[in-house]
């Protein structure tokens, strides 16, 4: 068994979770609102981060709305139970809106804290996900949907 299988039990928002988590213990280690310290005022962080929230937010239901409408599984730790391949709405500009979505919420949290360094937990969060959970995807269903997927692929990014 590979290691991306081993890892691919965990699901992403479990991921997500500990993301999140690490940037808020990353920040009482470090301090709340360091932002203020470079003469940023807390006003602009505050609100920058509940409009990146709405964002995420916004984004992630209307992935699942989608994929919804569409009869297919929300499952991510499954996706070889997908019936079939999304390809239109959100889906036409991102293979994986909820990811992005989940990605949006993690800055959302890192800017409301307003801790540079919490913007590592954000890139290995996006490292991890592209590495184990999307290339776990992408190959089932690259198995499932044959050129058709391989089509969507070369038309649509990984993100964004």
């Amino acid at each position: 068994m590979s290691w991306r299988k081993r890892l691919l039990w965990l699901p992403p928002p479990l991921i997500t979770g500990f993301a999140a988590l690490m940037i808020w213990l990353t920040s009482a280690w470090f301090g709340k609102h360091a932002l203020a310290e470079l003469g940023l005022p807390f006003a602009l962080p505050a609100w920058l981060a509940i409009v990146v929230a709405l964002a995420g937010l916004s984004v992630i239901l209307v992935s699942a709305q989608t994929l919804r409408c569409a009869n297919t599984t929300l499952l991510p730790f499954a996706p070889e139970r997908a019936t079939a391949l999304v390809t239109t709405g959100i889906f036409n500009y991102s293979r994986n809106p909820i990811y992005v979505g989940d990605a949006l919420l993690l800055l959302a949290w890192a800017l409301w804290f307003g801790v540079a360094i919490n913007l590592l937990w954000l890139a290995l969060f996006v490292l991890y996900m592209s590495k184990v959970q999307i290339a776990a995807e992408e190959q089932a269903l690259s198995h499932k949907f044959g050129a058709a997927y391989q089509t969507y692929c070369q038309r649509v990014r990984r993100w964004l």
